[in-house]
């Protein structure tokens, strides 16, 4: 395993999610994306949704990025905008990663109605292999 995307999202399992990929790139040596999707209003390339905008995205995954240097491991950060499983896709495939590392959906079930669960669209669409941290 050379490479891992890490998605990163501002939930509460999000400590859990950076602890497993600095462990799995630590052990193998791999380097780490950091990935955060600033979401559009609708799926179909809507206005990017105000509350949410990719400069905050940008701010997150640089500092996600600078904790996950302190373990010593080559890390970038990387930033989209879109519907966030399609992006988190996207890069992957950009990317060439081995492994992308997504947190289980916390949302109660109205949340996951409305939004779907990210880490279960991705790991449906993606190329490489999905690891979900609970």
């Amino acid at each position: 395993m050379k490479t891992i995307l890490m998605c990163h999202a501002e939930r509460p399992v999000a400590d859990a999610v950076i602890e497993r990929t600095a462990m799995l790139a630590e052990k193998f040596g791999a380097k780490v994306y950091v990935a955060s999707v600033a979401p559009v209003l609708h799926s179909r390339g809507g206005p990017i949704d105000p509350v949410d905008p990719p400069s905050a995205h940008e701010q997150e995954a640089g500092d996600v990025a600078a904790r996950l240097a302190e373990h010593h491991i080559e890390v970038e950060p990387l930033v989209a905008i879109g519907d966030p499983a399609d992006a988190i896709v996207h890069l992957a495939d950009e990317h060439h990663v081995d492994l992308i590392v997504v947190g289980a959906h916390d949302g109660g079930a109205v949340s996951r109605f409305i939004r779907g669960a990210v880490g279960e669209e991705v790991a449906r669409k993606a190329h490489a292999d999905v690891l979900i941290v609970h």
